[in-house]
This record gives C-alpha cells, sequence and structure tokens, in this order.
C-alpha cells in the first residue's frame, strides 16, 4: 500500500447488519407511502372517527364495505402504518384496536373545527402518478444539459409546468387535486398563527393577501382584527371562484406586474414555488404596494425557514419539502442566509424572524 493512500474502514459484523436494514428502510420507503395512500383512499381515518374513534381490523373490514378475504392484508398495512406514526393502536384481550392521533386526524372528513383542515388532496397530490414518475426521473433529468432557465423534472418529463394554466392539457384531474392540497397545506394553523403571532397585524389598517386563493386566510385575519381592511390578489381564475361575502375584497390580477396598495403585504407559502430572480420581482411589486417603514409599511413573509434548529424529524419534514419544490417546480425551501440575500436584492432595508411555527418562519421584512 502506498503512503498517500488510506485504509480503508471495515464496519464490523453488528454494523453490517444494522447498514443492511437501513438500506432496506431507505430502498422500501416508498411503500410506507403506498400504504399510506391506500388508507387515505380506501377513507380508513373518517372510518375509525366515526366508529367512534377505535376500530379493529374487522371493523374497517365492515365499515368500509371491503371483501373479508382482505382483513389479514389490510391488518398487515395498519400494522405498518402504526409503526410509522400515522395511526395509534392498543391491544386488549388479543384484538387490536386502532385509533387517531393528530396526523391521522388531519385526514378526517367532515370535521368542524377551526383548526382542521383536511390533508386528503395533500396526500393524493404528493403520492400521485405524475409527481412519482418525476422523481424517478430525477437522474436522468441530472444528465441533461439543459438550457435556463432549467425546466423542474416534472416539467421536463411531462411536458408542462405544474400549478399552471397548461397543467389540466396533462391531467385535470391531477391539477384539481393539486390545487386542493395547496390550499389545505397552505390553509393548515392559520389559527395557530393568529394565537402565536397576534401582534404580527397590531395598527395594520390594510393588507393584501398575494395568491390569497378563496380568501380563507384574509377572513382569518378579519376575525381576529375586524378593523383591518383586506384585499385577496389571484389570478382570474381563481377569483371568478371566491365567495362574495362582502368581508374581503377580491382582485384579479399578477403580482409580477402589480400588487394592490397597502399597509402590509401577505405572502404565506407562494415565494418557495418561485426561483430566486422571480421571488425578487414578486418582492419588488410588493415594495412598490406599502408606504414607508415609518407609517407601518412591512411585507408579512410566512415561509418555511430551513435549519437543523427544530430538531431532526422537523428538519428532515423541511429536506423532503426542498425535494418536492425541487421535483415539481422551479423553486425550493430556503434557509435565513437564503432569504436576506433575496430581500436584499428586492431593495428591502432590514428583516425580523418574528417567530418559528412548526416548520415555518414568520417574517417580517420593512422598505
Amino acid at each position: 500500500m502506498s503512503a498517500g493512500s488510506k485504509s480503508v474502514l471495515v464496519p464490523t459484523d453488528a454494523e453490517l447488519l444494522q447498514a443492511q436494514a437501513d438500506l432496506w428502510r431507505h430502498s422500501l420507503y416508498y411503500l410506507t407511502s403506498m400504504a399510506f395512500k391506500c388508507a387515505v383512499e380506501l377513507g380508513v381515518p373518517t372510518a375509525i372517527h366515526n366508529l367512534g374513534g377505535a376500530a379493529s381490523v374487522k371493523d374497517l373490514v365492515t365499515t368500509l364495505s371491503l371483501p373479508e378475504t382482505k382483513l389479514p392484508f389490510l391488518r398487515r398495512v395498519m400494522r405498518l402504518l402504526v409503526t410509522s406514526g400515522i395511526f395509534a393502536s392498543e391491544s386488549s384481550a388479543d384484538v387490536e384496536t386502532y385509533r387517531l392521533n393528530p396526523l391521522s386526524w388531519l385526514l378526517v372528513e367532515g370535521v368542524d373545527a377551526e383548526d382542521h383542515t383536511n390533508q386528503r388532496s395533500f396526500v393524493l397530490a404528493t403520492v400521485s402518478r405524475h409527481y412519482v414518475e418525476a422523481a424517478m426521473s430525477l437522474a436522468d433529468w441530472f444528465k441533461k444539459d439543459l438550457a435556463p432557465p432549467l425546466p423542474s423534472p416534472f416539467e421536463e418529463l411531462h411536458g408542462v409546468p405544474l400549478l399552471h394554466e397548461k397543467t389540466p392539457l396533462l391531467d385535470k384531474d391531477l391539477h384539481d387535486v393539486v390545487l386542493e392540497g395547496l390550499a389545505a397545506h397552505d390553509n393548515l394553523a392559520i389559527g395557530t398563527i393568529m394565537r402565536e403571532c397576534h401582534d404580527l397585524f397590531r395598527g395594520v389598517q390594510s393588507l393584501t393577501d398575494c395568491c390569497g386563493g378563496d380568501g380563507t386566510t384574509a377572513r382569518a385575519i378579519v376575525r381576529a382584527h375586524p378593523n383591518i381592511k383586506c384585499t385577496v390578489l389571484d389570478l382570474p381564475e381563481v377569483i371568478k371562484t371566491a365567495p362574495a361575502d362582502g368581508v374581503i375584497n377580491y382582485v384579479a390580477g399578477d403580482m409580477f406586474k402589480s400588487v394592490p396598495p397597502s399597509q402590509a403585504v401577505l405572502l404565506k407559502l407562494v415565494l418557495h414555488h418561485w426561483s430566486d430572480e422571480d421571488c425578487v420581482k414578486i418582492l419588488e411589486q410588493c415594495k412598490k404596494a406599502i408606504p414607508s417603514r415609518e407609517e407601518g409599511g412591512k411585507v408579512i413573509i410566512i415561509e418555511i425557514v430551513l435549519g437543523p434548529s427544530l430538531g431532526p424529524i422537523m428538519f428532515e419534514a423541511q429536506l423532503l419539502l426542498d425535494m418536492l419544490m425541487m421535483v415539481n417546480t422551479r423553486g425550493r425551501q430556503r434557509d435565513e442566509n437564503d432569504w436576506r440575500e433575496i430581500f436584499m436584492k428586492a431593495g428591502f432595508s432590514d428583516y425580523k424572524i418574528v417567530k418559528k411555527v412548526g416548520t415555518r418562519g414568520v417574517i417580517e421584512v420593512y422598505p
């Protein structure tokens, strides 16, 4: 062996066996996603809820009108999902009973609670055939010398961007479930943000919610702060289906071209869909729409702020969402340095991370 060569570290028997088990887990994690998809499509969370919050496999087979022959197979699916933390369980008298936990509670349909936003469509979108195929094409995408602006693997494979007027041409059902899932994802934890960041809107007289959809967030703000005049800016095809309840002012437009003037502008889970260059363009329009900092002008951004400070599970969730953006859009999740650079390029003078709520950061950006 030459003096410059490095010795190879040979794992112990125990390390090799553990490594093999880890290899299995990482190679087969997609089966957890598929089992999760199966349970959501069958309606297992809602069935457990309707059965009083606890159900055996036999109860589920009966309630879901499944063939009795599938009982042992459903038991195996539920065993994996319990181990993966998607359901809870308990055993008594040799009967395994399955219960909801906070995760599966988010998948129950028909719950009337302020903090419940059904996430069924989000799950079905993320495990859809088009998403999975785009992820499977990732190595091929890396090998291609594509001209900028780089299309996402989704766009390169399927020929149309996601969340675009052309997406229905690929698959209208996919487009619909993605929009439903996006709305569910964006509207989750509005109540938490209102409670945790109540002072965020103190003193604000008017606010524009960019890409505010049907106005769910704007109405939550108005309920907590009735003095605020809220405007929702979104594309014409979104605005035309918004409820005309007189509480929110809806404006059809394009945030790349102009943003309705207001004291504050809200961008909630919008910028991660866009490249850095596009984020700067959006923020420049937001800056034009607000007054000076002395007059209370600010942009409120609710986005993931990547970082390990919240622990390994939250950080892994953030990184997986970053991969979701990389595979399906031209956007990304960003750490604080990334956000600071974008804010400065857009002409803002300062910013403050007001609070971290779960994986998300609530940021005030000042002109």
